[in-house]
């Protein structure tokens, strides 16, 4: 399951995100979405779960809560139209 995580505090790290989604399950990669020019993040990431069901899991619990003194919002990503 593809996961899009928004609003997150500029300083975060993909490892740090990882760290807080393997408490809900298998996680297989981590993208914090940076900026071509600046290589500084842009605030939003995506991450990629093995499972569906994790994922979820994962969904319920994340968005909303607070990380880095932000509050993130955690969603299943859609595909690009």
């Amino acid at each position: 399951m593809n996961i899009y995580i928004g609003n997150l505090n500029y300083r975060v790290q993909e490892g740090d995100l990882k760290q807080v989604l393997e408490e809900y399950g298998s996680v297989e990669s981590v993208k914090v979405i940076k900026d071509r020019e600046t290589g500084r993040s842009k605030g939003f990431a995506f991450a990629e779960m093995s499972n569906d069901n994790e994922g979820k899991t994962a969904i319920e619990q994340l968005n909303g809560a607070e990380f880095a003194g932000r509050t993130m919002v955690v969603k299943e990503a859609r595909p690009r139209e």
